[in-house]
C-alpha cells in the first residue's frame, strides 16, 4: 500500500511538470508588457529597459520557464504586479476559504443527492423517479452565479435572514455553500442512481432478498457498499472542480477565496498571481485525485488486496 502510494507521488511530478509548462506558455502568450503595468504612465524608455533586464523578462522563454519552477520548488512564485503580495502566501491565505466553501458545499450536495440517488433507483421508471431525475436536470443547468443572486434576493433584501456576502459567522457560509452545493447534488444523484440501478440487479443481490434479508441490509449493506466506488469517484471529481471552479460563487457573494482572487487577477491582468494560482490549483487536483484512489482501497475489498499485493 505504502509502495502504491509513493508511486502515485512520483507519477504526480511529470503531470505538475507538463501542466505548469503548458500554463506558463499560455500566459506568456497573453501578451501585454509586466513593465508598463508596474511602472507610471511618464516612465522613461530607459526605465522600462532596466525594470524589463531586472525581471529577466529579455531572456529566452525556457530559461524564464526554468527560472520560475526553481523558484517554485522553494515556495517563490514571485509577487503580484498589483499589490506586489508574494504570489504563494497570498494563495495560501485565500486557500483555507476555499475548502471552508467547498468541504460545506460538498457535505450539502451529499445529504441531498446520495440519499436522492438510492430513492430514484429503488423506485425507477415512476413518479419519484421522474421528480428526481428532474431535480438533477435543473441543477446541472442551472448557473451558479443566478441562484446565488436569487438567495440575495430572497434571503438578503426581501426577508433580511442572512448577509448578502463577505466573512465571518456561518450565516455567511450559509448562502454561497447551498449555491454550490445544490450544482454538486446534481451530478452525485445521477451517478448514485446509475451505481445503484447497476448493483441492485446482480445476482447476489437477488439471492440476499431469496434468503429473506431486510430490505434495509439489502440496500445499505450488499447494494450500497459495491456502489460506492463510482460514487466515491463523482465526489472527488466534483471536490475538485469545487476548489477551481467557484469563481463565479465567490464572486457573487464577495467570499474571498481561490476563485476569486484568480477572476480579480485576471480582470487586472496581475501575470504572476494567475500563473501561480492556476499552478497551485492543479496541484491541489493532484493531491485531491490522489486522496480519491486511496478510498477506493476501503470501499471495494478487492483494491485493498490489489494494493496490498503489490507491495
Amino acid at each position: 500500500m505504502i509502495r502504491y502510494v509513493l508511486k502515485r507521488i512520483v507519477l504526480m511530478i511529470p503531470t505538475i511538470l507538463i501542466t505548469s509548462l503548458l500554463i506558463y506558455w499560455a500566459m506568456d502568450l497573453a501578451g501585454g508588457d509586466p513593465v508598463m503595468t508596474i511602472l507610471p504612465e511618464n516612465a522613461t524608455v530607459e526605465q522600462q529597459e532596466a525594470l524589463r533586464e531586472e525581471m529577466g523578462l529579455n531572456d529566452p522563454f525556457l530559461v524564464r520557464y526554468l527560472r520560475y519552477m526553481g523558484g517554485l520548488v522553494t515556495g517563490d512564485m514571485g509577487e503580484s504586479y498589483v499589490t506586489d503580495r508574494d504570489v504563494f502566501l497570498t494563495f495560501m491565505e485565500r486557500l483555507p476559504n476555499t475548502l471552508l466553501l467547498g468541504g460545506s458545499a460538498l457535505i450539502i450536495a451529499c445529504i441531498i443527492a446520495i440519499p436522492l440517488g438510492i430513492w430514484t433507483a429503488l423506485n425507477q421508471n415512476t413518479w419519484k423517479d421522474t421528480g428526481g431525475m428532474v431535480f438533477a436536470l435543473f441543477g446541472v443547468s442551472m448557473p451558479n452565479f443566478w441562484l446565488g443572486l436569487m438567495f440575495i434576493l430572497l434571503f438578503s433584501i426581501q426577508w433580511q435572514l442572512l448577509p448578502s456576502g463577505g466573512t465571518g459567522g456561518i450565516e455567511y457560509l450559509i448562502m454561497p455553500a447551498a449555491t454550490v452545493g445544490l450544482g454538486l447534488a446534481a451530478l452525485i444523484t445521477r451517478t448514485t442512481r446509475s451505481a445503484m440501478l447497476d448493483v441492485v440487479r446482480q445476482d447476489y443481490i437477488t439471492t440476499a432478498k431469496a434468503k429473506g434479508a431486510p430490505r434495509k441490509r439489502v440496500i445499505y449493506y450488499h447494494a450500497m457498499k459495491n456502489a460506492m466506488i463510482p460514487i466515491v469517484t463523482a465526489v472527488g471529481m466534483q471536490f475538485s472542480l469545487v476548489m477551481t471552479g467557484s469563481a463565479l460563487a465567490e464572486t457573487v457573494f464577495s467570499w474571498p477565496g481561490i476563485g476569486r482572487l484568480v477572476f480579480e487577477s485576471i480582470a487586472a491582468r496581475d501575470i504572476p498571481m494567475v500563473t501561480g494560482s492556476i499552478i497551485l490549483c492543479c496541484v491541489l487536483m493532484s493531491i485531491i485525485n490522489l486522496a480519491v484512489d486511496l478510498l477506493y482501497a476501503f470501499c471495494d475489498p478487492r483494491i485493498k488486496a490489489q494494493y496490498s499485493n503489490k507491495g
